[in-house]
């Protein structure tokens, strides 16, 4: 069954809608965001959520310093990264990671391997940040994708309405999604829970028994 990772998480009530509807992970941005979060504020929020749930922790171009100090405070466990990180620069953390590669191009995936982390993600490259705009790329690019070493995070405009789809192309471990479960900016109760039993609802073929 496909995970679900809620990222954007900036208040306890939308932790708490996440956790109850079945989330996989949960993710906070510490990158230039309008869904940025301080340290402080998601390290409240990280002491509510059970075991078994991963926290992840979104960055962009940030020290190695600052990302292994948040992760000791927020008890993250997960950083995931949205810059120019290097794989010199992910192997050499302390932390595990997740690299986020931004899709404009079939061509741009052709990084994927070079990092050793056991998760990398996908999001499209289009839109004012580093991620986090709400915007898909063509899943086409994807569809015949095989990693032996990743596990693979789809991202990117992800909503109730083409999730489906998406996965059915895709076939990730797990998807993101932050915008296509607010309304208004603000993280919407119904649309989480929408939109994971949505993705819980998918069968794989190999659950299947295809």
């Amino acid at each position: 069954m496909t995970k679900v990772k809620v990222c954007g998480i900036q208040d306890l009530e939308a932790a708490r809608w996440a956790v109850d509807a079945g989330a996989d992970a949960v993710g906070f941005i510490f990158a230039d965001s309008r869904r940025r979060i301080s340290v402080e504020k998601a390290a409240a929020i990280s002491d509510s959520i059970p075991e078994g749930i991963l926290k992840i922790g979104v960055f962009v171009n940030a020290s190695k310093e600052e990302m292994e100090s948040i992760v000791q405070k927020v008890n993250l466990d997960y950083v995931q990264l949205h810059g120019d990180e290097s794989p010199a620069f992910c192997s050499n953390l302390e932390v595990p990671y997740i690299k986020a590669v931004a899709v404009t191009k079939e061509s741009d995936l052709n990084i994927l391997p070079d990092y050793s982390g056991e998760f990398v993600l996908v999001d499209s490259g289009k839109g004012p940040y580093r991620g986090g705009n709400g915007i898909s790329f063509d899943w086409e690019y994807l569809r015949d994708y095989q990693s032996s070493n990743h596990k693979l995070i789809l991202a990117g405009g992800l909503k109730k309405d083409n999730v489906r789809e998406a996965i059915s192309i895709v076939r990730p471990y797990m998807v993101d999604v932050s915008s296509g479960v607010e309304s208004g900016g603000v993280k919407d109760k119904e649309k989480i829970l929408e939109f994971i039993n949505e993705v819980k609802a998918i069968k794989t073929d190999s659950e299947s028994g295809e």
